[in-house]
């Protein structure tokens, strides 16, 4: 009889409850969007010259879908390499030599630049198939969504707190229990804003990632970024505030159905002994805690991650903790070896790019770049200082406040999803009509793309500031200069560095869309280095398009090594325990 019973109630688990059938849907849903992408991924290429994408708002349902799918496909690629790419960096002293500055030299590469050469890999490795433009589009949402998630997590890593690497000390975790015991969970809050300023920056590039012109191939996916190109190219206004319209539905869809329920599972990692009064919810993570048979299929992934964590795995390339002075010495050879390798290697990709573009590229066209880069490198450096003035306080207020944040959240993504391309029409109409210099006017459409990273940053490192601390203030009366000064300031510190070096690569690549300007048949262009690869880009000059770039990483590396990564030093030895 009690056997019976048992079963009886082991068969009951196991059948869907009301909770069930209102999440299934929301499952099913996701998986016909990727059956369906798939699908016409295997299409021919040549479908998309016949295809024209329409500008009837009855379309934009099924643009939206293939858009979404897209930036969620780059969003899970960028999240495995953050994941893999940041811990190799803060973990090993010879990788980080050379992983950091390819991630400098990376995120100054605009997406235009990256472009440009993957879309003729991609249609090679795919001949025939629209797969490869997909796979191109892919990738361009990758570079404008990896490098900010992977300079967070690397942050996280290098700043945990040293109180809490002895405490793993002393429980004996090898590096790859204390990496799923400690490092990642302190890492995820940030990592979870970040991954919100990723999506929001593949929509800033949506138009550069489907609508793909280089020299005279023209590629345009079905999707919002290429229908807003036809409504650019059109000058169809009410195309645009379609635009507009549907990118508010879809962001408040994926803040409810994916980023709000992460925010709300962040919550539990937060260092602090005190819990704070008002914790973050999510109704789509309370409707899934309440189903029946969706926690019976993901009861065996817990299981199976909560095993891997406890493996007692040695990780070879993780620093010694308490390195001997014969280790050091090997270490300090090793490293004296392996910094000549990248010199070598370095001037051996510089030789072969002079090799390509000899002939092509005159000393006075490099002087005219150089002098370019100049120009966005002032227009970059002021914008990001007004936004660190503007943002710094705000987003402190905000997370100070879960509730506020919550609403706040939404808005602060669609704000910052907010293409560049969509204000063309403003800017160029009243810069024709007014005769306003560009080099003015045309500078407020980067700050779109720098802003939000030091917002968002500032965010999740104060929602992450322990409420212990927050207590202790203000048991000691600490307020005013006195409290953003001992308190506040150097708790998100390292936060707000990681903030503003991803925003400095985001103006620099926002500058491309921003410096060139078009409204139907009407063009608008600053000075400036953005300018210049926006223009050689559509007319297919790769050598001067290489050049740019070149130039665009040598600016944006030398300006990290000069200023950003001094002051990441500093967070590091204050803050952190490595």
């Amino acid at each position: 009889m009690n056997f019976r019973l048992t079963m009886l109630a082991a068969n009951r688990r196991l059948l869907p409850n009301v909770w069930d059938v209102v999440a299934f849907p929301l499952v099913i849903c996701l998986i016909a969007m990727a059956v369906v992408g798939f699908n016409q991924a295997l299409l021919p290429i040549g479908s998309l010259n016949t295809q024209v994408i329409s500008l009837n708002p009855e379309n934009l349902p099924e643009y939206a879908m293939r858009t979404t799918l897209r930036m969620l496909v780059a969003m899970l690629a960028s999240l495995v390499f953050s994941v893999i790419y940041g811990t190799l960096a803060a973990k090993s002293r010879r990788a980080e030599k050379i992983l950091v500055p390819i991630l400098d030299i990376l995120q100054s590469v605009p997406v235009l630049g990256y472009i440009s050469f993957t879309v003729t890999f991609f249609i090679t490795l795919f001949p025939g198939q629209v797969l490869g433009v997909e796979l191109a589009a892919i990738f361009a949402l990758f570079t404008s969504q990896a490098w900010n998630m992977t300079f967070s997590f690397y942050q996280s890593l290098r700043t945990v707190p040293a109180d809490l690497v002895e405490v793993s000390r002393s429980f004996h975790l090898t590096a790859w229990q204390r990496f799923w015991k400690l490092d990642a969970p302190f890492a995820v809050p940030g990592l979870i804003w970040n991954m919100m300023m990723s999506m929001s920056g593949g929509w800033f590039f949506i138009v550069a990632s489907e609508a793909i012109t280089v020299g005279n191939k023209a590629y345009t996916l079905p999707g919002v970024g290429g229908y807003l190109s036809q409504a650019i190219l059109h000058k169809d206004i009410h195309a645009v505030g379609w635009v507009l319209l549907t990118m508010v539905i879809v962001i408040l869809a994926y803040d409810q159905l994916l980023f709000r329920p992460l925010v709300a599972w962040a919550d539990k990692f937060r260092m602090e002994n005190t819990r704070s009064e008002r914790a973050a919810s999510s109704w789509v993570r309370d409707l899934i805690r309440r189903t029946r048979l969706i926690q019976q299929i993901i009861k065996p992934l817990r299981h199976f991650f909560s095993t891997v964590a406890r493996l007692d795995w040695h990780l070879p390339f993780v620093r010694p903790l308490t390195p001997k002075k014969n280790i050091k010495n090997a270490a300090r050879l090793i490293g004296v070896l392996w910094g000549a390798l990248v010199i070598i290697v370095t001037l051996y990709v510089s030789y072969r790019a002079i090799a390509y573009m000899h002939g092509e590229i005159t000393a006075d066209e490099i002087w005219h770049v150089f002098i370019a880069g100049l120009i966005t490198l002032l227009r970059v450096s002021l914008l990001i200082i007004i936004s660190s003035l503007v943002w710094l306080p705000v987003g402190v207020m905000i997370g100070l406040r879960p509730t506020l944040a919550g609403k706040v959240q939404p808005v602060a993504q669609f704000l910052a999803a907010f293409p560049a391309n969509l204000m063309f029409p403003v800017f160029v109409v009243m810069i024709v009509h007014f005769d306003l210099d560009p080099d003015i006017w045309l500078s407020p459409l980067i700050i779109l793309g720098t802003q939000w990273y030091i917002l968002f940053n500032v965010i999740a490192g104060t929602m992450a500031f322990p409420n212990d601390y927050k207590e202790a203030a203000a048991n000691f009366h600490i307020r005013g200069w006195q409290w953003w000064r001992q308190v506040m300031l150097p708790g998100i510190f390292p936060y707000y560095i990681t903030g503003a070096i991803t925003a400095s690569g985001g103006a620099w690549n926002a500058s491309i869309v921003s410096e060139f300007v078009q409204w139907g048949n009407t063009h608008v262009k600053a000075h400036g280095l953005g300018s210049y690869i926006a223009q050689m880009t559509i007319a297919g000059d790769f050598p001067k398009i290489i050049l740019g770039i070149a130039v665009m990483a040598l600016f944006v590396t030398v300006f990290n090594r000069l200023l950003w990564r001094p002051l990441y030093k500093y967070a590091e030895s204050k803050f952190g325990a490595n």
